[in-house]
């Protein structure tokens, strides 16, 4: 079985001045992207590869995701997940290895709504610190429409 985990960026703050690109997480966002990594932690354990957009807000998302969890995955910071549109991150997940059986993506919406959908067939509501779990069955990930499982989607916050 194959595993893909789709997560949007915890929340993140506004500071004035501050290009979207840049925005970091608020408090709300740290504490919610912790309880993430523990969630993750209990119920989907070990990710073998984790790929994350460079923009600062999942970049911590990330960071404060991976200090809960069991060992430390390989790690891809790709601008194609930075608001290039869901064929751009099909396109980043059609290069998945096949050693990788539990895979966990950090972006942005609306692409991540629309990968989601376009694999499940069920669009799923994201909010910040929203989690998918798909799910396929057998040994490779088929990014063909429809494809996958939607498992779950949870809003994970702390408190």
């Amino acid at each position: 079985m194959r595993r893909l985990v789709v997560l949007r960026h915890a929340k993140s703050a506004w500071p004035e001045g501050v290009p979207d690109y840049r925005r970091p997480l608020a408090d709300r966002g740290r504490r919610d992207a912790a309880a993430v990594g523990r969630w993750l932690a209990a119920k989907v354990g070990p990710v073998d590869l984790t790929l994350v957009s460079p923009a600062t807000r999942t970049r911590q998302t990330w960071d404060i995701v991976a200090a809960e969890l069991d060992g430390a995955p390989t790690v891809v910071h790709d601008e194609q997940l930075y608001g290039e549109g869901p064929d751009s991150i099909l396109a980043v997940l059609g290069t998945l290895p096949q050693s990788a059986e539990t895979v966990l993506l950090i972006g942005h919406n609306p692409d991540l709504e629309d990968v989601v959908a376009t694999l499940s067939g069920t669009r799923p509501v994201l909010k910040t610190a929203t989690l998918s779990l798909l799910t396929w069955d057998g040994d490779r990930f088929d990014l063909t429409p429809g494809a996958a499982e939607l498992t779950t989607t949870e809003k994970v916050r702390e408190g």
